[in-house]
């Protein structure tokens, strides 16, 4: 076990959205915070205010993690730092709306290796660290996506589909040991997400189901902390969830594909 006394939750596309506000949430739990994320301008800024705020360690890495190697380079960054990582958080991720065979597939493939290797690298390499600690945590960050076929979301929805099945995996193998590990898979939120999907028009919509980053934060970490398997913010959500597994799945495709035609 780690005799060290300073350890840091690590939490990826930390300078905004729901990694922002986990950081966030974290710090007010005085949890010593390693942020990583593309934009160096948002992580300085996003450490002075924690540091400020809640007086606790922070240390950031801009890089973008959609790059293959960039697991790699964390993981060395860490080590080289000598940090002691108990939590880690594998939130980065994005999507794209539009018909499979109309978007870039160079864009697609990026969206793949981003919610799906770096999650699974991520893990990988900081697994036997996390096993040397008393109590340790993973949390990785799928989506209601996951729980159907999602036309013109295709490749987003398979990504955190991959997440969830992966996660629940990775749970079953490690469940005699220090280390717990959850998912956490939200519906609309505020984020800015449905923006960078190209999504705009139905930006509009969602805003009437979008929860706010602040609550999603504190439901993950408190499902987190309780070791939960999989964590489901929002009523609504919930029974969507509960919906997709006992409808049929043509039925749900058709209401999908409704949702977010084109």
């Amino acid at each position: 076990m780690l005799k060290t006394e300073i350890k840091y939750a690590l939490v990826t596309g930390a300078s905004k959205g729901i990694g922002k506000a986990m950081a966030i949430a974290l710090a007010k739990r005085k949890r010593n915070l390693l942020l990583i994320a593309r934009s160096a301008d948002e992580l300085n800024a996003l450490k002075t205010d924690i540091i400020a705020q809640y007086g606790v360690q922070v240390d950031i890495l801009p890089t973008d993690l959609s790059l293959p190697d960039s697991p790699q380079l964390v993981s060395n960054w860490v080590t080289e730092k000598g940090y002691a990582v108990d939590i880690l958080i594998n939130n980065a991720g994005y999507g794209l709306w539009g018909k499979f065979g109309e978007l870039s597939l160079a864009s697609q493939l990026e969206m793949c290796q981003l919610n799906m290797n770096t999650v699974t690298s991520m893990s990988h390499l900081f697994l036997p660290a996390l096993t040397q600690h008393h109590e340790a945590y993973i949390l990785n960050i799928s989506s209601t996506a996951a729980y159907q076929a999602v036309p013109t979301l295709a490749i987003y929805s398979a990504t955190k589909a991959y997440v969830l099945s992966f996660t629940r995996a990775l749970r079953f193998e490690l469940k005699d040991g220090p280390v717990s590990v959850s998912c956490l898979s939200p519906g609309p939120v505020d984020t800015g997400f449905a923006h960078r999907a190209g999504l705009d028009a139905f930006s509009k919509m969602a805003e009437k189901f979008n929860m706010k980053p602040d609550d999603v934060a504190e439901i993950a970490l408190n499902g987190m902390f309780a070791k939960k398997s999989e964590i489901i913010p929002g009523f609504t959500n919930i029974v969507s969830v509960y919906a997709n597994r006992i409808l049929p799945k043509g039925f749900i495709e058709k209401m999908a594909a409704g949702i977010y035609k084109t």
